[in-house]
């Protein structure tokens, strides 16, 4: 039986350290602020903000949303948006993404700055993370896959990871960050040569690929760490989800494994919160 990495722990660990920092920045004037950008009202959207609310009210983090129609103009958007960035009581600027077609979505993540650009929307803030700059916030995925690892810990430096995926939103920042901690890092795809072949070299494997349970017990060995990244339609259970790992039969193999649900994903919320306490911080300096 391989140790279950529940996300709750972690996300509890550093929500009870934010509430501290909050109380103390509050104590010199400084009040952390988050502002959610939100055009239209996809309920997936409308889900991730729920939460992001009661956890903020938790925490004592203010926030604020901005909505607006899903027909909005493009020049009128890209006005609303440098409004929000300019605002000074705005440390941290989330916005659902992906905008709406008629949308330019680069032009308008590209006015978001990268002091308070909190899940890596901006290019410019995804170059500074590349480059090992740390001036710019990682997005909150690979961020909490991280916070996982270290509150476990499980140790990277000199340990052979290969993440399962290459987006800019999860795989590529995720190589980045293993490569920060001096991990010894490969990034596979779908159209990797032997791919399980090369999941099964990992001490770490981390699942992002966006496939459910593509990871079966053929990509994992004795003694791996696996955490999943991806959160899918469960294809065997109806109006459930799953991860990118087949959790029933890789599980009985590895050493540990994050499950889907509460794994990784109950802990993204507490990262965009503690990014917007760390920007507040920057900012006030």
């Amino acid at each position: 039986m391989a140790e279950v990495l529940k996300g709750k722990p972690v996300a509890d660990a550093i929500l009870a350290e934010l509430t501290k920092k909050i109380a103390e920045l509050k104590e010199r004037n400084l009040m952390p602020k988050l502002g959610i950008i939100r055009v239209g009202a996809r309920p997936d959207d409308l889900y991730y903000e729920g939460g992001v609310k009661k956890t903020c009210a938790a925490i004592g983090l203010l926030l604020q949303v901005f909505e607006y129609p899903e027909n909005i103009a493009q020049d009128v958007f890209e006005k609303e948006v440098a409004e929000v960035v300019a605002k000074k009581d705005i440390h941290g600027i989330l916005m659902f993404a992906p905008l709406p077609k008629h949308l330019n979505e680069k032009k308008i993540r590209s006015l978001i700055s990268v002091a308070k650009d909190v899940d890596c929307l901006n290019i410019a803030s995804a170059g500074q993370v590349y480059a090992d700059e740390l001036g710019a916030f990682p997005p909150c995925t690979p961020a909490a896959c991280m916070e996982m690892l270290h509150f476990y810990n499980i140790p990277i430096k000199g340990r052979r990871c290969v993440v399962l995926g290459r987006s800019l939103v999860v795989g590529k920042p995720m190589a980045m960050l293993l490569l920060r901690e001096h991990g010894t890092v490969t990034i596979c795809h779908s159209r990797t040569i032997d791919l399980p072949e090369v999941c099964r070299e990992a001490d770490i494997l981390i699942a992002g690929v966006g496939r459910a349970k593509m990871v079966n017990a053929d990509y994992v060995k004795k003694g791996q760490v696996v955490i999943d990244v991806g959160i899918n339609q469960d294809p065997d259970n109806p109006g459930k989800y799953c991860g990118d790992v087949n959790f029933q039969a890789v599980e009985p193999i590895v050493e540990k494994i994050s499950p889907v649900p509460a794994g990784v994903g109950s802990i993204t919320t507490a990262m965009l919160c503690k990014h917007t306490v760390m920007a507040c911080e920057t900012l006030s300096q």
